[in-house]
C-alpha cells in the first residue's frame, strides 16, 4: 500500500467533495502559557488567500506558493522557540539517521496558538482539494474539520502531534522524503519560511521531485520568501492521463545551505502513531 493509499479507517468516508471553503475567522486557541503562545494568532491574511489559484497551482505542480502568511515578528518569535527545548516532544538530528545535516523538533501538546491557528485555519479548504483528489483516485475522503481529522487518527492509533520547526546551519539539508506517521496520511501540507533568504542565509532551496508512471522525475525548486507557506503533496496526488487520472509520488528535501541559519515550520495536518 502507498502512503497515500489511505485505508478505510474510522472517520473516513467515500463523500463527495464539499463547497470551496474559504477559512473562517475564529479566535485564537484558549490561552496557554506565554512562552507557549508565542504570538497573539493574529493571521489576517490568511482571509484574503486566493483558494482557486492554488487550487490550480497545486493541480499544475502539486505545490504552491502562497502570499505571507506571517509577521517578520511571528517569524521571530517562531524561530526563538526552537531554542526553548520544553515545548517540544522530540528533536530529531538528522545526520544520525542519514536524513541530511541539521535538526528538526517535533511540538508538544499544547501546540503555540500561532501553530494551532495555522493548523485549523488552513485545513478547511485544503480538505476540500484532498477530497477531490480522493474523488478522482477513487479513494476515502477526509473530514471537513480538522478536529475530526484528529479523532479519527487517534481511532488509527494515531496521538502525536506533527507540527514541527526545522532548523539548517552551513552545509545542512534535508534528503529527500515524505512525511508519513501512520495509516492515515493528509495528502497536504504546508511550509513556511521563517527567515529571509540571500539575508538570514544562502543556498537552502527547497527541492521536490515528481515521479509520474513510465516517465522521467521532475525536478521542482521553490525559494519562498520570509512569511510564505508552500503547500505541497505529502506523498501522492492525481495527474490526468490518457486513461483518467494516475496517481504520482511527490518527495520533497532541502538543498545545502551555504551561509547564516534556516528556519521553517511544517504544519503538518495527521498526527503520528
Amino acid at each position: 500500500m502507498s502512503a497515500y493509499e489511505t485505508p478505510h479507517l474510522p472517520g473516513l468516508t467515500r463523500a463527495a467533495p464539499p463547497p470551496p471553503v474559504t477559512p473562517p475567522v475564529s479566535p485564537a486557541t484558549p490561552p496557554v502559557d506565554a512562552a507557549r503562545r508565542g504570538t497573539d494568532g493574529g493571521l489576517l491574511a490568511l482571509q484574503s488567500l486566493d483558494w482557486s489559484a492554488l487550487t490550480a497551482e497545486l493541480d499544475e505542480e502539486g505545490v504552491a506558493l502562497t502570499p505571507p502568511l506571517l509577521s517578520r515578528d511571528q517569524c521571530a518569535r517562531l524561530r526563538e522557540l526552537f531554542d526553548e527545548p520544553e515545548l517540544f516532544r522530540s528533536t530529531v538530528t538528522m545526520a544520525r539517521h542519514r536524513f541530511g545535516e541539521g535538526r528538526y523538533r517535533y511540538f508538544a501538546h499544547p501546540l503555540p496558538d500561532l501553530v494551532q491557528t495555522l493548523r485549523q485555519r488552513l485545513y478547511p479548504p485544503l480538505a476540500h482539494i484532498a477530497n477531490t483528489w480522493a474523488e478522482r483516485l477513487g479513494e476515502p475522503g477526509f473530514p471537513h474539520d480538522h478536529e475530526d481529522l484528529v479523532a479519527a487518527c487517534a481511532a488509527a492509533g494515531q496521538h502525536r502531534p506533527t507540527p514541527l520547526l526545522l532548523r539548517y546551519e552551513p552545509g545542512g539539508y534535508n534528503c529527500l522524503h515524505q512525511d508519513v506517521y501512520g495509516e492515515l496520511t493528509f495528502p497536504l501540507q504546508v511550509a513556511v519560511m521563517l527567515d529571509q533568504p540571500d539575508e538570514d542565509f544562502t543556498g537552502g532551496e527547497s527541492v521536490f521531485v515528481e515521479q509520474r508512471p513510465r516517465a522521467q522525475s521532475r525536478p521542482i525548486v521553490k525559494r519562498p520568501r520570509q512569511g510564505q507557506g508552500m503547500i505541497f503533496a505529502v506523498s501522492n496526488r492525481p495527474v490526468r492521463s490518457v486513461r483518467g487520472w494516475s496517481r504520482v509520488t511527490l518527495r520533497h528535501g532541502v538543498s545545502a545551505v551555504h551561509s547564516g541559519q534556516r528556519h521553517v515550520l511544517g504544519v503538518i495536518f495527521h498526527d503520528a502513531r
